[in-house]
This record gives structure tokens, sequence and C-alpha cells, in this order.
């Protein structure tokens, strides 16, 4: 585990910028939705209710209206200098809010709830493209957790406190004055630590106009298939998050028949849950970009939505008057357990997302693929809240509408899956490695973080690749007898992993040419290839002779080889200990959570390459 970046000069006065951001906005509109409902404020006709509604779409506008020049600023401009001049313009909103607040000038307010939004439009692709400026590539997934645990904290924190502050008996618009400025500038000198950075695209040329520009962002956006994709699924989380924090106060009022205070629990929950989950996250990832995560949080997400569903109602009970009612009834802790828990494996699913955008994007482009992200994200949440609309006027019960979002969730994030295979391909990497297995790698630092390089290994077993590609932290692309793409399961997993198929010059010597043109394409594009120099899986434990495919491959892209040993996987399932590999179930408990050592040894200069050379070091290793 990499020290914590908390106590980093480089990492902690971004979060803290962001953070205290993200809690003075809170605190600002939930003391605003308060006051409009407990004062029944109007503005062009409208009633308290449709007031509160029109809040969340005047501070959703601005995503809409001007992310793609934020997106453009932010790759233009550097970025250091950007966030202290956006967290001024903090401080003026909020002077410009907090005179709303002690006059009661209900225009001033929603004034100041659009510049806040417009403000957060210029800050966002900042906050995300900065990180990986900011930290190393290890850390990554480190920072995008705290960010995001910050972020939910502060959210609760400030949704918290700007209830207490307007619910004052006297002085409460006062006090939200006072407090939201002070938040403003204690942001503010925080962003006069942030690391000084140089522009990422300075000849870029700000198009101030909405649509074209918004238009060229999402096609900059598109560009990569995953990043795009990695891109739909935060949006479907704020689909899916917006309509369940929609859903917990009808909840509370109409299924539960709790106490007011109850919504606040569930809130709170959902944040807390988030944060916690976005922490295990990083936990989980060791210091790596774990796409295996994002399966595992949509699917413990789903099932604990429809879980909510399985829970009913809870009109025989009666009235709960009080939160400890609630608490001490099972069917109490039993939905309080379950949106707890969608929340925490919320985390796993939206951390890695995040990261992979990060990883994967053109560093020229990040901000502007960020702000197409927050157009996207902005749009979801709006037809979110149309959706769930329609579902209320088609007279929906709440149970029912958790037994939708659930099976929309799976449904959803299963098509995610098939279209991005990688995801399902780390996951099943993931279950095997830390579940059937426990992997331990050595020789990390063997590794190169960008250039093309052959990995070499011995052949044990029929799941090697998957240890090998759960244990290397850079994507692999490995080289498999084509064979194994006549089985369709494994086929769609090879075709996901982009494995080459290959066959010898005696089997088929088409294929054995097109897998050679492929890993040649792979290394010329900086790419990390694995093959198994033995050709076939061991039938007896022993190393078999290395063929001299690896020469020729390094003769024709004259990069290093790295050589690898795996140790511990004879004799398991997937081997051929006792004759045809997972033919006898009854070895499995014998091998389950056994340790797996990945060994990772000095790289080999292409002209030191031999096969017989890398065959003789491979045996000595074992």
């Amino acid at each position: 585990m990499s020290k914590s970046l908390m106590g980093d000069k480089r990492f902690w006065p971004m979060f803290w910028t962001q953070f205290f951001g993200a809690f003075n906005d809170n605190v600002f509109k939930n003391a605003l939705v308060i006051l409009i409902t407990f004062k029944s404020y109007t503005l062009l006709g409208l009633g308290a209710d449709q007031m509160v509604a029109l809040c969340g779409g005047i501070f959703i506008l601005p995503f809409f209206l001007f992310s793609a020049s934020a997106g453009q600023i932010a790759d233009k401009y550097p970025k250091h200098i950007l966030i202290f001049w956006i967290k001024v313009w903090e401080i003026i909103v909020m002077l410009i809010g907090g005179a709303g607040f002690i006059y009661g000038n209900i225009t001033l307010l929603m004034f100041s709830l659009f510049l806040m939004g417009l403000q957060s439009t210029f800050f966002g692709p900042v906050k995300y493209s900065i990180l990986p400026e900011l930290v190393a590539d290890e850390e990554l997934v480190q920072g995008n957790s705290l960010f995001s645990m910050g972020t939910f904290v502060s959210i609760l924190l400030g949704t918290i406190l700007g209830g207490v502050l307007i619910g004052m008996e006297s002085g409460g618009a006062q006090a939200v004055c006072i407090a939201v400025i002070i938040f403003a500038c204690i942001g503010t000198l925080f962003s006069k630590k942030v690391q000084k950075l140089v522009p990422n695209d300075p000849k870029i040329k700000v198009n101030f106009l909405i649509f074209k520009p918004t238009w060229d962002i999402i096609k900059i956006a598109k560009e990569r298939e995953g990043v795009w994709n990695s891109i739909l699924g935060i949006s479907w989380f704020w689909f899916l998050g917006a309509a369940l924090l929609s859903i917990f106060p009808i909840y509370v009022k109409d299924v539960i028949h709790g106490p007011k205070s109850l919504v606040t629990v569930f809130l709170a929950l959902f944040s807390i849950g988030v944060a916690i989950g976005s922490m295990l996250c990083e936990r989980f990832s060791r210091d790596r970009l774990e796409l295996g995560l994002v399966p595992f949080g949509s699917i413990g997400m789903s099932l604990f939505i429809l879980d909510l569903f399985f829970v009913g109602d809870f009109s025989q009970f009666g009235d709960f008057f009080s939160i400890s009612d609630f608490l001490t009834h099972t069917k109490g802790v039993r939905a309080t357990f379950d949106i707890f828990m969608l929340s925490v494996f919320a985390g796993f699913f939206i951390v890695p997302l995040y990261t992979f955008i990060q990883q994967r994007s053109n560093a020229s482009k990040r901000s502007r693929i960020i702000a197409g992200n927050n157009i996207l994200n902005a749009l979801f949440m709006v037809v979110s809240s149309l959706f769930l609309t329609l579902l209320y006027g088609m007279k929906y019960s709440v149970p029912q509408l958790f037994l939708i979002f659930g099976l929309l969730n799976l449904i959803v994030t299963t098509y995610i899956y098939f279209v991005i295979p990688e995801f399902l391909l780390r996951f099943l990497c993931m279950l095997l490695s830390r579940t059937l297995y426990r992997l331990k790698v050595f020789g990390h630092e063997h590794i190169p973080d960008e250039e093309p390089c052959v990995l070499t290994c011995n052949h044990v077993s029929f799941v090697d690749w998957f240890l090998i590609a759960s244990g290397v932290k850079r994507p692999i692309r490995f080289v498999m007898h084509y064979t194994f793409f006549n089985i369709p399961f494994i086929k769609f997993i090879f075709k996901g992993a982009k494995v080459i198929p290959i066959a010898s010059s005696k089997e088929n010597p088409e294929i054995l040419k097109s897998a050679m043109d492929e890993i040649s394409n792979a290394l010329s594009n900086g790419d990390m290839v694995c093959i198994f120099p033995e050709g076939k899986i061991t039938g007896d434990g022993e190393l078999n002779p290395f063929k001299p495919g690896i020469e020729k491959i390094i003769e024709r892209n004259p990069v290093k080889v790295i050589p690898m040993t795996i140790h511990g996987l004879w004799g398991s399932f997937f081997s051929r200990k006792f004759g045809r590999a997972m033919s006898n179930p009854l070895v499995i408990p014998k091998t389950i959570w056994s340790k797996i050592d990945l060994k990772i040894h000095d790289p080999i200069a292409p002209e030191q390459v031999s096969a017989q050379d890398l065959e003789n070091f491979t045996r000595d290793k074992l």
C-alpha cells in the first residue's frame, strides 16, 4: 500500500480546495431550499414546491450551456491559476447570495444559485483533469478515492450545516451569509497552495458559442470507445443516484410512515456509504486501476436496490414516530442496511470509471473530455427526473420503483460489460486471484510504465494468463493458441482482452503470419505483449523446450524481454497433474486459497535474446 496522499503537498491543497467548494455549495443550496419551503416564497407565479424543483434546474443549466467553453479553457490555461480565480469567483457569488439571504430577496438568491452552477461548471473539468498531473499513475486510484470520499462527506456536512443555520430561531439568514463567505475564503486560501502546472494545449482557440463547441466536445469524448463508454457508465450512475435521492423522501413519508428526520438519516447513509466504498476501492485496487471492481459494484448496487423492493411496505406496522422506533424493527434495519450497502457498492462502481477516463484520455484533451462527461451527467440527471415523474404519473408504488431501477441497473451495466469486455475480464481476474488463490507479485519495478516490451512465462495451467493479467499493472496483449477461440464464452473474453490467436506453421501458416503481424503492430503501438514460449501447457510439471518464435518477434521489433516465472499452480484444478485439466473437481478444495507467486525478473536487452538462453534462465528460476 502506498503512502497516503493526504499529507502530500502535491495533493492536499487540491483536496481541501474541492472539499470546501462542494461543502459550501451544499450549505447554500440546502439553506435556500428550506427557506423557500418554509417561507413559501414564490417567483413568476410558481409555488414553493415548483420553486424547489426549479432550484435543481437552475443549478444544472450552466453545465449544458457552458461546459464546452469550460473544458477548452481548462486545457488552454495553467490549472493552478484557473483554480484560484474560480475560487475568487466563488467569494463574489457568496457575497451576492449572502445579501439575498439577509434581505430575503428570492430573485437575488436564484441568480446567485445560477452563478454557483456556472462556477461549478468551470471548476469541474479542472478538478478531475488536474489529478493525473499532480500524482503518479500508481497513485491515481488513491487520489480519486480520496476525492470521491471528500466530495460525498462534504455534501453531507454542508447539507446538514445549511439546514441547521437557516433553522435557527433568530439570525439564521445572517448566519448562512457569514458561513458561506467564510468557507469560500478558506477554499480560496487552499487554492493558492495548488502546485504550479503548465497548460496542456495553449494553442487551442476557445469557442464561446454554445451548441457547436458542445457537439465538438462530445466528439472528442467519443474518440476512444472505452473512455466514451466509461462516461456513459458514470452518467448512468448519476441517473440512478438522482432518482434514488428523489425517492427517499417519498419512501419515508408514504411507505415507512416515519419522521422527516429519517430522510436525513438515509441521505447521510448514502453519502457515508459512497465515501466508504470509495476508500475501500483504493484498498482493493492495490495501487492500480482495478476495472474488476466496476462489475462488482454494479452487481452489489442492483442486489440491494432489488432487496428494497422485497422489503415491501410498512403499512401493517403503523406509524414510526422516531428513528429509534424504525431502527429497532427488523424491516427497518434491513431497509437501512440496503441503502447503506447500495451506496458502498456505488463507491466501487464510480472510482475506477473516473480513473479509467483520466488514464486513457489524451492528456492534451483531458479537460474537454471531463467537460463532455459533465454535460452527459447533467443530461442524464434531467432525464432521470423526467422518467421518475412519468413513473409517478403511471401510479407505480415506491417499492415497484425500486424494482424498476434495480432491474434497469442490471440491464444497463450488463450492456456496458458486453460493450467493454475488459471490465468483465478484470472482474474474472480479480475473483480468481483474490478468492480462489492468494496471488503475490514480486518485481513490479521491472515493468516499464509505457514502453513496449515482451513478457515471457512458463506455462503451468489454463489460468496462467488470468493471474498474470491480474498481477501486472499495465494492460497486456496475450498470445494464445487459436483453438481457444472456438469456445463461445472464452472467445468473447479473449476478444475483449484483445488476445492474439496463434498456430504453428504446420497447423495453419496463415494464422501464424497474422499473429506475427498483430504482435508487431501491438509492439509498434507501445503495447506490452505476453507469450508462453513453450507453446503448450506442461504435462509433467517440468519446463518444455522454448520455441524460436521469441527470436523472430524480437528480430522484427527489437524491444526488451521481461522473463517471468509463476509458482504454485502445478497440481491445481486447472493444471494437468491429474490428467486432463479441469476434469477432477475433488482437487478444488485442496488447492483453494493456495499461495501463488508471480516473479518478474530483470529485463533482457533485445540483442541478448535467444530462445535457448531464455529457457535456461527460466529453468534456473523455477
